[in-house]
């Protein structure tokens, strides 16, 4: 082959890289995953936009030093769009100056209810939680949980179990009442109202849309149990879960719209990864603890439960005074 011939063909490969970070590029910044006809592949793969982000620079680079200064230009514009996208998530922001009483709260997916429960117990203990959010629950896991001494630190739950995956509850140190009416969907996602100390009232939901699933109905079945999630009300509101979404999903931002605040973006740690493949690292931020934005979060972390492939999250949030 001529050098000609090799230096078409090298050229060739590097627009194809450099159309491909900015193609990406542009599907996240235009939303491209709320297009129905585009939404089945878009809507899982746009979960990997941190991952992109960081290797955007690199392709850029690399294009550069191997002298294609056109694709090397491509590439750079693309990772300024994806790194301004994503850097974000890693600066904390001011709160809201809420002063009223701290809610102690912890978010678990059970894996099919597999989850060591004395590990999520002890991390109750831990933290002190006062509410205690879990998703994938089952009659087992229950049992587990009481076993591991859930019942005496958590007397009052409200839950709804489905079978599978599909259940869901809420544990509480504080008496619970029924919640907001939220419309079924396949997943569980129950409510409850707390009464805390003094007579104060929050209210909480429970998160857990159906995967987004390559299958022909998957993200629209997905994106139903995201868009019949509340707004928050009158009363503070927790809304904690695995929504099987990531600040990248255009339909997890608009529920964010709805008047909520993600307690990791709050903090600082919204690239902190929940999810991996059972015994992998995690790599999805899927996760999360949203508050209404007249709270405040204090802080937000995350931490590994042995038996789940989601990691727990906890949140130690500031209410408004009533």
């Amino acid at each position: 082959m001529t050098v000609a011939g090799v230096g078409s063909k090298v050229t060739s490969i590097s627009w194809v890289v450099a159309g491909g970070f900015a193609a990406w590029a542009g599907a996240r910044l235009l939303g491209v995953d709320r297009v129905r006809r585009a939404q089945t592949v878009a809507v899982p793969f746009v979960s990997f936009t941190p991952q992109v982000a960081r290797a955007a620079p690199w392709a850029a680079l690399g294009l550069h030093l191997v002298g294609r200064r056109k694709p090397a230009a491509t590439a750079a514009v693309a990772a300024a769009a994806l790194g301004a996208v994503v850097r974000s998530r890693q600066l904390p922001r001011s709160g809201s100056g809420a002063c009223g009483p701290l809610l102690r709260v912890l978010t678990s997916n059970m894996y099919f209810g597999r989850a060591d429960a004395e590990v999520l117990v002890a991390r109750v203990r831990q933290f002190d939680v006062d509410v205690l959010f879990v998703q994938e629950l089952t009659e087992d896991a229950m049992t587990r949980l009481k076993q591991a001494g859930l019942d005496d630190l958590m007397p009052y739950t409200q839950y709804d179990l489905r079978g599978g995956s599909r259940g869901s509850g809420i544990y509480s140190r504080f008496p619970l009442t029924e919640g907001p009416a939220v419309p079924l969907v396949h997943m569980a996602q129950p409510t409850a109202r707390v009464s805390l100390p003094n007579g104060y009232t929050a209210e909480l939901i429970c998160a857990h849309p159906v995967p987004p699933s390559l299958a022909r109905d998957g993200a629209s079945r997905w994106r139903e149990g995201l868009a019949v999630l509340p707004p928050p009300g009158e009363l503070p509101t927790v809304l904690a879960g695995d929504f099987n979404a990531t600040l990248d999903h255009a339909a997890f931002r608009a529920v964010l719209r709805r008047g909520y605040t993600d307690a990791a973006r709050q903090t600082g740690n919204a690239l902190t990864p929940t999810w991996g493949p059972p015994g992998k690292n995690a790599v999805l931020t899927l996760d999360h603890v949203l508050v209404d934005r007249k709270s405040a979060v204090l802080a937000c972390s995350v931490h590994a439960i042995p038996g789940t492939d989601h990691r727990a999250v906890y949140a130690a949030i500031q209410l408004p005074e009533r």
